[in-house]
Formats: structure tokens, sequence, C-alpha cells
């Protein structure tokens, strides 16, 4: 059994590197991707420690991106080697236009008349700083009974506080990850044109000319009958298939790494196969 969607606390997620490997090693994993919103550091430090036995570690990244005017995450496999310096460069280009919206975002809330600093948002946050770590802010100091009621109160699309910020245009990221040697895969299809399936199949379509090479089918958030359906898609299109919990640890408490809600998820080992025949 394999995941290949999980998230550190270099990104949104609460567990480190290591205790992300031990916690895939007890779950029984053979490999494990680590994707990170716009960062490689957690999968950097993972590999620089020690791996568990029996354990492989893929190179991954999840982006947000702009398709249709509208966010849609992308997830950028390596698994044959990382990709060279110039993909880390954009990198971090990306992570420049987070903290210029999370400057925003503390303005939004402070004129809510919430009393709140950036620093204390990203001493949550390490190397990124994302909407979960103002939620948690929020939570510990009473604004909130929960982070579910931060976001529907302040940081969701719909929000008072929310602000947009500057995506990239989901042709660029994937480019840029085929051209550093990897795979671009759809993210939680279910999320993408509000799950409206016959649009869905108009977008995918539309990503598979760009040069989209495969679609997470195997996700939390997804029913057995969307299961099905994006598998159809995949061989309509020509695509691959990816799979993962898109496991966060204490942020999403609900999701087990490698098993999903309530064991929903189950990505076979011939995924990873599959997906390495996609680098080219």
């Amino acid at each position: 059994m394999i995941d290949l969607h999980s998230h550190t606390y270099f990104s949104d997620g609460t567990f480190s590197p290591a205790e992300l490997l031990a916690e895939a090693a007890a779950a029984g994993l053979t490999a494990l991707a680590i994707t990170d919103h716009d960062t490689m550091q957690g999968y950097e430090v993972a590999v620089g420690g020690e791996i568990p036995p029996g354990l492989e570690v893929i190179c991954g990244v999840e982006l947000s991106t702009k398709f249709h005017g509208v966010t849609v995450h992308l997830l950028g496999y390596f698994p044959v080697e990382p990709p060279a310096p110039e993909f880390q460069s954009w990198l971090s280009g990306l992570l420049e236009t987070r903290r210029d919206r999370n400057r925003r975002l503390v303005e939004r809330l402070q004129g809510l008349g919430i009393e709140i600093t950036l620093s204390e948002v990203e001493a949550k946050g390490r190397s990124l700083t994302g909407r979960p770590h103002f939620a948690r802010v929020l939570m510990e100091k009473g604004y909130v009974k929960d982070l579910q009621q931060a976001f529907d109160e302040y940081l969701d699309e719909s929000a008072k506080a929310f602000v947009f910020r500057e995506e990239v245009p989901i042709a660029e990221a994937i480019e840029r990850v085929i051209l550093a040697g990897g795979v671009p895969s759809l993210a939680h299809p279910v999320r993408v044109a509000k799950n409206n399936w016959s649009t869905l199949a108009e977008w995918i379509g539309e990503l598979a000319r760009m040069g989209l090479r495969a679609v997470e089918v195997y996700h939390s958030d997804h029913s057995p009958e969307d299961v099905c359906y994006y598998k159809e898609l995949a061989i309509r299109y020509g695509l691959g298939v990816t799979g993962g919990s898109d496991f966060h640890g204490a942020n999403k408490p609900k999701i087990s790494l490698g098993r999903g809600v309530n064991g929903n998820v189950q990505v076979p080992d011939q995924v990873l196969l599959d997906l390495r025949a996609l680098v080219r």
C-alpha cells in the first residue's frame, strides 16, 4: 500500500518529516510521497534523515494554480530523481506570493477588529505560512471555537476576511513540472469545477492538451462513484492515475495516512510503477 499525497509542518501539516515517516511505517506503507505546498523542504529533511526500512520516499509538491478563473491544485511528482535547481528557484517565487497574501490577510483581519500579527502566524508556519496557521491563531486567541469555524467565518473564499493570492496559470505550472523531469497530476478533482462531471470532463480534456499526465483518482474526499468516474476520464484522455490520503495530521484529524477517512483510500502499489513510466 502506498500514499502519494501528504503534508509536513513545512507547509500546512502538523507532523515533522520524521514523524510523518514514522506514521507511514506504522501504517505499513511501502512508499510515501511528500507533497507540501510550494516547497520541497519537508521532502529534503525527510530523505536527509533516517528512513524506516521498507519505505520509499517520493519527491513531490502541490502547487496552487489558476484555471478558468478559479484555484486548481496541481501535484508535481519526481519519482525518478528530484528536480533541477531552476525548479526550486521558481518555487521560491511562488512562496513570495504567499507572503504577500498573508500580509494583506493580516490587514483585513485587523480591520475586522482581530488582534493578530504576521509574526505570530509565521511562527506556526516555518518555511511556509498558510490559512491553516491563521486558523490556529484565531482559535487559540478565542475568536473561533475550532479550525472549521475559522475557515467558515474568516478564511474560506466566501468568508469575510478572504483575500486572493496571485496564482500561476496552470499551463505554466504543468510546463515547469515537465521541464524539471516530473509528472503533473490534477489534485483532488472533486474540488474542480465543483465536481460538475460534464464540466470536469471538458476541463480535464483541456488540461490533457496542455500536457497534464495524470489525475488523482484516489483521495479522502472522493466517493466510490467519483473514483470510478475519474478512472474513466483518465482512460478517455490517456492519462495516468495517482492517489493519496492528503494527510495533514491534526489540521485534518479525520484523515489517516494511507487510509483516508474510514479506510476510503487504498492506493495500489502499481500506481507508483505506472507513475514512473510517465516520466519522459
